[in-house]
């Protein structure tokens, strides 16, 4: 595949698979017009662009990542989407936040924490939380589950025993380093009133050119390098399965459907 090994541009081909998932999710946190909020470890910005469409002309998004490639590509994104007035970055370590305290009126954090395996969760949501004024609210998002290869459940629950599969949950790693976990961290720092939502995302045939090719990316990003994992029979049948160029390639069935589910939590800072 074209964009294997450039995390940038797989994360731009991926985006219109889950951007419905992202938008539903954005919506229902129904952020205040004008507000002022922190997008953390936020990648080239694609969730902080819809942010900033959010919270209108009159609110401001600040992104901010560890990489200084994401964010020189995600700046000139925004430049290109016009929305420089209400979207900035900072290269920065979501647990060492470059901002003073109650900064912003909410956090929001996708596929970041608890979900990078260097990242101490609670220490990255202390600084969420430190940063957001009281009364606002800390969100964590991430990626929690999937059905990609429909007719074949044996082969898909094999792929998510495999290391790639289980990542970035590692079995080196304690059960509450798991983003399953989140309500646990948010009780640890003393956020209030947490709430659970997963959102199901999903795709079916006949399948668009974007949709093909984000599943096909997909694929890629979530089971890369398991050959070593698999018995010769499974790993034979995964390349039929999941190589574009295929014959067999799953998502070209006419009765292919697949879903997903990501999970958002949130919680307020406390008024104290």
């Amino acid at each position: 595949m074209a964009n294997a090994g450039d995390p940038i541009a797989m994360s731009k081909t991926f985006d219109p698979l889950i951007r419905p998932v992202f938008d539903e999710a954005i919506r229902s946190l129904r952020l205040p017009r004008g507000s002022h909020g922190l997008d953390a470890g936020c990648g080239v910005g694609l969730q902080a662009m819809m942010l900033a469409e959010a919270v209108g002309p009159d609110g401001h998004v600040t992104g901010v990542d560890l990489s200084v490639e994401s964010v020189e590509c995600g700046e000139s994104l925004v430049r290109d989407a016009g929305l420089s007035d209400r979207l900035s970055f900072r290269q920065g370590n979501v647990t060492a936040l470059p901002f003073e305290d109650d900064a912003f009126d909410w956090a929001w954090s996708a596929h970041c924490i608890g979900y990078a395996a260097a990242i101490e969760p609670v220490a990255a949501v202390r600084e969420l939380a430190r940063v957001v004024r009281p009364g606002g609210r800390v969100i964590l998002f991430a990626w929690s589950s999937e059905r990609l290869l429909p007719g074949f459940p044996e082969l898909e629950a094999r792929l998510g025993a495999t290391t790639a599969g289980l990542a970035p949950f590692e079995n080196t790693l304690p059960p509450e380093r798991h983003f399953s976990r989140t309500l646990g961290w948010f009780r640890t720092v003393g956020l209030r009133e947490p709430a659970v939502h997963t959102l199901v995302g999903d795709a079916h045939a006949p399948l668009d050119a974007d949709i093909r090719l984000a599943l096909a990316t997909l694929f890629e990003m979530r089971w890369p390098d398991v050959e070593t994992e698999l018995t010769p029979e499974d790993n034979a049948l995964f390349r039929r399965l999941c190589d574009p160029a295929s014959a067999e390639f799953i998502v070209d069935h006419p009765d292919y459907a697949a879903w997903f589910t990501c999970t958002m939590f949130s919680a307020g800072a406390t008024d104290e």
